[in-house]
């Protein structure tokens, strides 16, 4: 398979497809602007993990398990029914990793504020807090550029 030339990896919801949580999308048309002589990969981590769309709210809380420590992230995710969804968002995050190495991708556009794809920010108890989201964390880990998109 030859490499895509360029390609760049973008959070689904911001070139408007409905994948956040709540069935939205958060779509950004001056980034689909600014970047439309690139290649852009639409992914969704969650999705890849196996959540449906809409699903439950998450949050990456403490304390660490040791699939997440040796990603970086601080915590365990679990969404607001009580449920933990940790193994969907490392699912998630590792298929990610696979489109990554597939295509050739050195650079991703992710939604920041989510616990997979915040590369600044993230939310802890309903608050916002300096932190990455779980697929944020990996693909770092692995040298791709991460840029957080509000």
């Amino acid at each position: 398979m030859t490499p895509i030339r360029n390609p760049i990896l973008i959070s689904a919801c911001l070139i408007g497809i409905n994948s956040r949580y709540n069935g939205t999308n958060a779509v950004r048309r001056d980034l689909i602007k600014r970047y439309a002589n690139k290649i852009l990969i639409p992914v969704c981590p969650e999705q890849l993990g196996g959540l449906p769309t809409p699903r439950p709210q998450a949050e990456i809380t403490p304390p660490c398990s040791p699939s997440l420590s040796k990603r970086g992230a601080g915590g365990v995710v679990i969404d607001i029914t009580g449920k933990d969804v940790t193994k969907e968002f490392i699912h998630g995050a590792d298929e990610v990793l696979k489109i990554v190495r597939l295509l050739g991708a050195k650079k991703a556009l992710l939604k920041e504020k989510s616990p997979s794809c915040g590369v600044r920010l993230i939310y802890r108890n309903g608050e916002i807090i300096n932190g990455m989201g779980i697929t944020a964390q990996l693909l770092k880990n692995n040298g791709i550029e991460v840029e957080g998109i509000d």
